[in-house]
Order: structure tokens, then C-alpha cells, then sequence
């Protein structure tokens, strides 16, 4: 559909800065469901520009921001919180990410955000489970991408055991295959590599069994129409093929001859890898047949981003399920998330903090500001932020673990000032969070055995007056007492508080 005609509905976006290519689907939500209106990719092989030191190179960075451009032109006025793009492997492992992301963001208008193997296996069932019929039984899926291959078996929509190998069809092209020579010593090493990966996750997946499996990536799409023009299915995988074009592709013995009806070009040269890695699984976990499914990461992302618009956020969830995990005290997390919203909401203009995704942060870190005390009492604050920033948490981004991690670690104590420092022009945000959270807390000191009076905060840059009632601080020295030890912690991060 063109764009002058969807212009007026209420969009969502989503786009996958994928090792391999870079994916883009505009769609329209309706009842729930979501209609697409547009999808865009292109091969950028972001993985192939990775060096020894996991420098990302200026070429293979301007060929993914001159794809974004183009990109740019589709969401150019759509609101924040309407498009999500979420960055893979190759940006997990670049160690200049940071500066690609910079770049990213100011073409796009919107951020960017890294996200974990295991999420990046979360959000590709999604995509599958809601373009696939329901069925009752389990599906496995797996998803090879440009330097990492997803793996998850699933029942209906939810996600039972997710897994990120370290293989993908671009990085393995490097490894094996980066002059174009098919050989069989060649394609028998990559095979074997892949194998090695798999034998970590072997046990667990047949341990659980599946009904189904199932492809999403464009490998295993263009696997199976080879093995259609060579007469050996309708376009699913199965053992048997694979055993035959592997003999295709050494007999070959370079990727400038391989010419199956339906395999564009540019993916010839990553093509033996996606096959041995291909061919691997099949063998590790004994499939004979494996179906192709187009729902993979991308459509997973709008389904994820729908339901945080309906209230079905599953980072929500997440959280709920590590405070049970960690026996948070759920009365006292309420109190301070109340309290720290209360005082967010005060000086968030004055503050800067108008995006909605702080405010969302504070609360987050105000209901798991105590999962640490389930280790320990002594440093549980250092405890938590080491859970929070460890731990497997559906739906979140790597970024914001990294952030919930420092504002748990931040409340009580000293502040690690340089820890803020590493979130560049966000670190001064961070701090004034870490600022209203701790007020929060030491407001709340007391764990409801006294009602608390309102108080008016006022915010003018590195200071924070809050004025209770006349007279109560004096008949409360214990509360007294807290903000004037709290005052001196602040000094320590040129942070001035002022309370009477």
C-alpha cells in the first residue's frame, strides 16, 4: 500500500537491525490483531564489518545508516512509542556500538535498543506463534540469523526454554567461506563448529520435546526453495535434501555458481554456511522436516509493542515474577513506587524527564529496589543491581537492565557517580531518578507503621528542596535525622538536597 494512503491511520513500527539485513514492517493495530501495510529490508551484513578487536568498520556502518535513511522516510512523524527498533548480534558483540546507535537514532527520530539473544529468541516466537494457526501442541523454532541462531520451544503463544547460540550464516561466511570455495574440508568444518555450539542446548531441547519444528529466518526460506527448484519438496526442509544439496554445493565449489530459482544473488555467498548450520541442527536433534514460517523477529517486536499499549506489558510481568522469586516486600515496594511517581511527577518538567520512559524506569526500580535482601542484608542494594543486571528478563533491553541495575545499586549508600558517566547525556536523567527514588525510600523508612504527611518538592538543576509541614520534622527526628545524613551522600555527587 503507499504511503499516501496509510498516512492518516494510527501506525506502529517496527524495524530489526539483523547481522545480515536490516527488516522494516509498518502496520495498522486492529481488535488486537495486526494488518501489515509495509514491509522493507535490505542486505546490509552488518556482522561482515567486524573486526578482530569487535570494531564495527565505517563502511559497514554508513552501508546500515544509508539503508536507515531510506528507512527514516516511512516513520518521519510518527510519534514516540509508536515504532520500536531493537539492534542483534552484531551490535551485542561491536564494542563501538554506541557510536553506530548515535548515528542511528538521529536519522530515525527514535532510540534504539540492543537486545539480549534470549530476548531476540522471545520476540521471534512471538512473531511465529501469532503468524502460525494455534495449535495445541509444541513447537520448535529455529531462526539463523547473520551471527546468531535462536532456538525455543513453544506452546501456543508462550515461550518454554529459550536459547542464542553464537552462529550465524554472515559470521561463519567470514570464518569458512570468505573467499567464495565450496570444499568439502571447508563446508566439514563449519558443519562441525556448528555442532559444537549445539551440543550445550542438545540435552534441554530433547528434554522437552516438540510436535513441529519450524524456520524463520530468510536461510532457511531460501534453503527451501532450492531444494523446490531441485525437486525435492514444495518448499519445506527435510534430512533427505539437505544430504543432496550439500553434494550440489561442493560439486559447485563456489558461491559465483550457485544459481537455484528463487535464491537472489546477494545471498549466494552466505549460502554453504546457512547450510551447514542448517544441516547441523537437523542432525543434533534428529528433525526430518522442518516448515518455513515469514513471522519472525520483526512481527514478534509489533506484537510485543501492541500489547504494551494494551496494558499486556510483558516487562510487567517479568518484574512481578522476580519479586515473588526474591520475597519482596510487596506492601513497602508499593509505598515507595506511589511515593517516587508522586515526587517524579512534581519535578519532571523542571527536570527534563517529560519522556514518558523515565517515569516508567522509576517505577520499575522502585518495586525491585529490594531483591537483594533475599541474598543478604549487608550491600543488598550491590546484590540486586548484580541480579537485575544478570538475569534473564523478558521484554527488557539490554540498556534498560544496564539502567534498573545502577538505580537498584544507587539507592542507599554511596551513588557510582562514573557508572552514570557511562550513560553519556542520559547519566544526568539517571542521577535525578536515583535522586527521587532514594527520597522515595528514605521517606517510606519507617515501612507504613506511621502515616506520612504530603510534601512539595521543588527542582532547580543539581538541587532538590522538599518541604514538609511546619513543625513535623521537628516532632520526627528519626526522619530528620535520615535526610540530613542523605543531604551529605548527595554532596559526594555535587548534588545539593535541601529539606525543612
Amino acid at each position: 500500500m503507499p504511503l499516501s494512503q496509510v498516512k492518516n491511520l494510527s501506525l506502529i513500527a517496527a524495524i530489526d537491525l539483523g547481522s545480515n539485513s536490516f527488516h522494516m514492517v509498518v502496520a495498522k493495530a486492529q481488535n488486537g490483531e495486526i494488518r501489515i501495510l509495509e514491509r522493507l529490508g535490505e542486505k546490509v551484513q552488518l556482522a561482515a564489518g567486524i573486526d578482530e578487536e569487535r570494531q564495527l568498520s565505517e563502511e559497514s556502518m554508513q552501508r546500515g545508516l544509508d539503508c536507515l535513511k531510506r528507512f527514516a522516510q516511512l516513520i518521519s512523524g510518527m510519534p514516540p512509542g509508536t515504532v520500536r527498533i531493537v539492534g542483534t548480534n552484531a551490535l551485542r558483540e561491536a564494542r563501538n556500538r554506541g557510536e553506530f546507535i548515535h548515528r542511528a537514532e538521529e536519522i530515525l527520530g527514535h532510540p534504539v535498543e540492543v537486545i539480549s539473544g534470549r530476548e531476540e529468541a522471545r520476540l521471534i516466537y512471538l512473531g511465529v506463534s501469532h503468524t502460525l494457526a494455534d495449535t495445541p501442541g509444541k513447537r520448535l523454532v529455529a531462526d539463523i540469523g547473520g551471527g546468531s541462531t535462536e532456538f525455543i520451544i513453544g506452546q501456543r503463544f508462550e515461550p518454554l526454554l529459550r536459547e542464542s547460540l553464537q552462529m550465524g550464516c554472515v559470521s561463519y561466511t567470514q570464518r569458512y567461506f570468505k573467499d567464495g570455495k565450496i570444499t568439502p574440508a571447508r563446508y566439514a568444518q563449519a558443519y562441525t563448529a556448528a555442532r559444537l555450539e549445539i551440543m550445550s542446548i542438545e540435552h534441554a531441547l530433547h528434554r522437552l520435546t516438540w510436535d513441529e519444528a519450524i524456520g524463520s529466518s530468510g536461510t532457511i526460506r531460501a534453503i527451501g526453495l532450492a531444494l523446490k527448484a531441485g525437486g525435492h519438496g514444495t518448499g519445506e526442509v527435510n534430512a533427505e535434501g539437505l544430504a543432496w544439496l550439500k553434494r550440489k554445493l561442493i560439486k559447485l565449489g563456489d558461491v559465483e555458481k550457485i544459481d537455484f530459482e528463487g535464491i537472489k544473488p546477494d545471498r549466494r555467498a552466505i549460502f554453504p554456511a546457512g547450510l551447514a548450520i542448517l544441516e547441523a541442527i537437523f542432525d543434533a536433534l534428529e528433525l526430518q522436516r522442518m516448515d518455513h514460517c515469514e513471522g519472525a523477529l520483526r512481527e514478534g517486536v509489533l506484537y510485543d509493542l501492541l500489547g504494551r499499549h494494551h496494558h499486556e506489558d510483558v516487562r510487567e510481568r517479568t518484574l512481578s515474577s522476580l519479586m515473588e522469586r526474591y520475597h519482596v516486600d510487596l506492601e513497602q515496594a508499593a509505598r515507595v513506587e506511589r511515593k517516587a511517581l508522586h515526587a517524579f511527577d512534581q519535578v519532571a518538567a523542571d527536570w527534563e524527564l517529560d519522556d514518558g520512559v523515565w517515569r516508567e524506569l522509576l517505577s520499575w526500580a522502585a518495586k525491585v529496589h529490594e531483591v537483594g535482601l533475599d541474598i543478604a542484608h549487608y550491600q543488598y542494594h550491590k546484590h540486586g543491581a548484580y541480579l537485575i543486571e544478570h538475569s534473564d528478563l523478558a521484554g527488557f533491553s539490554r540498556e534498560d537492565q544496564l539502567m534498573l541495575a545502577l538505580l537498584v545499586r544507587g539507592h542507599r549508600r554511596n551513588i557510582p557517580k562514573d557508572r552514570f558517566a557511562d550513560f553519556g547525556d542520559d547519566g544526568i536523567k539517571l542521577i535525578r531518578l536515583c535522586v527521587l527514588l532514594r527520597f522515595a525510600i528514605l521517606f517510606h523508612h519507617i515501612r507504613g507503621t506511621q502515616e506520612m504527611p504530603q510534601v512539595v518538592l521543588h527542582a532547580n538543576g543539581d538541587s532538590l528542596d522538599v518541604l514538609f509541614p511546619e513543625h513535623w520534622l521537628d516532632d520526627n527526628q528519626l526522619t530528620q535525622a535520615d535526610f540530613a545524613l542523605e543531604a551529605e551522600w548527595l554532596t559526594r555527587v555535587s548534588f545539593v538536597l535541601n529539606v525543612r
